[in-house]
């Protein structure tokens, strides 16, 4: 009999687990809240391991096809004086693969056409899930009950799954940063890619391959601070700061802004019954290691390779929740030593530390995250 098995979010770690699972038999649903897709959201960098998860699926060539490949880049100051410098290549010589900056919406559309027509249900809420596969959703005025062999909680860091079903699990935290995303026009300026720390922020820069920049930037600041003009807190926070901050802010329309939480107190199981929870929804990480989607994208290989097996699930706890749960707590470790830290003595401690560190030692500390494959049987799952 065929198994099968609705997913619940179509975002990056839920589609993907869509396709792995479609390809190795499943009868798949994917439920999500939205009521239709839109290009929103902004950039993102997938790393080596993200890469190999979507080289599994084959689709590897297509997102690479959309994506810029790393450039010489480094770490600054707010002035503008380099902290560390690497040029182009060193991590794909690293690691066999470079990173690529991707708009998510370019990845999204990708995941979605891998997908058979009428597999994703868009505005569907999910109102109830139980072990037993179980789930109840509301679609338009109808009601709507299923039972499937594998229901997947892949619906983010607000997860309505987790609240279900780990009533026991505490909610995500802020972590005292507000944070902002943008994208601008095609660039034809200079573009020294890096990210710059002041005290207490940080302004990073991503190149896409149609010529845009992407762009993030974060602050120490409470959650839900002063209503207004996003824009203008973005000027004025960092308009002071080194070329080309200023002109890339300005050449921004708009912005995206977030107060940053994570899941700061880990699952003790990211599974319950027929019931798995992948991405944000098991391990909501702060941004600082760039790892957040990585670790969604494996997730969702990992749980497509093992699902089928009588022990699939379990297996796939085991194997998922040590490591996702320690690059969650090596990238918030990441964030208080770089941009939360406020106390002018231990800036200039860190800045001392990251002069006098090898730039290709501090780099392949940082990487070792990056450097994981597919466990074996989990690939090739394309077509």
């Amino acid at each position: 009999m065929t198994r099968t098995a609705v997913v619940i979010g179509a975002g990056i770690g839920g589609l993907t687990a869509a396709i792995g699972l479609h390809r190795t038999g499943w009868q798949v649903t994917v439920l999500e809240r939205a009521a239709a897709f839109a290009p929103v959201g902004a950039g993102l960098v997938l790393q080596a391991n993200g890469l190999r998860c979507l080289d599994a699926l084959g689709l590897g060539a297509d997102v690479r096809k959309q994506g810029h490949a790393d450039v010489s880049g480094g770490t600054r100051r707010c002035d503008g004086r380099w902290l560390a410098r690497i040029e182009a290549g060193v991590l794909e010589r690293m690691l066999g693969t470079p990173a690529i900056g991707i708009h998510r919406a370019a990845l999204h559309e990708i995941l979605l056409g891998a997908l058979p027509d009428g597999v994703v249900v868009t505005g569907a809420e999910v109102r109830a899930v139980t072990t037993d596969g179980d789930v109840t959703y509301q679609n338009k005025d109808m009601a709507v009950q299923v039972n499937a062999d594998l229901v997947v909680g892949a619906d983010g860091i607000h997860s309505a799954v987790r609240k279900l079903l780990w009533p026991e699990a505490a909610a995500p935290a802020h972590i005292g940063v507000t944070a902002w995303r943008g994208v601008t026009p095609v660039w034809d300026g200079d573009l020294a890619v890096a990210i710059s720390w002041g005290r207490g922020a940080e302004f990073g820069m991503v190149p896409l391959i149609d010529g845009r920049v992407y762009w993030f930037a974060a602050v120490n600041a409470p959650a839900g601070g002063p209503a207004g003009d996003d824009m203008a807190r973005v000027r004025a926070r960092f308009g002071n700061w080194h070329d080309p901050i200023p002109a890339l802010i300005t050449a921004t329309s708009t912005v995206l802004r977030d107060d940053l939480a994570c899941l700061d107190k880990p699952l003790t199981t990211y599974v319950k019954g027929r019931v798995a929870l992948l991405g944000d929804a098991a391990h909501a990480m702060t941004p600082n290691l760039g790892q957040g989607a990585n670790q969604a994208l494996e997730d969702a290989i990992v749980l497509a390779c093992l699902a089928g097996r009588p022990d699939g699930l379990t297996a796939y706890d085991q194997q998922r929740r040590p490591r996702s749960q320690q690059v969650a707590k090596a990238s918030r470790m990441i964030g208080r030593f770089g941009q939360q830290l406020e106390n002018p003595i231990a800036v200039a401690a860190r800045n001392t530390i990251m002069r006098l560190t090898p730039p290709r030692l501090a780099l392949r500390s940082m990487s070792r995250h990056a450097d994981w494959r597919p466990p074996p049987g989990c690939e090739p799952l394309s077509q």
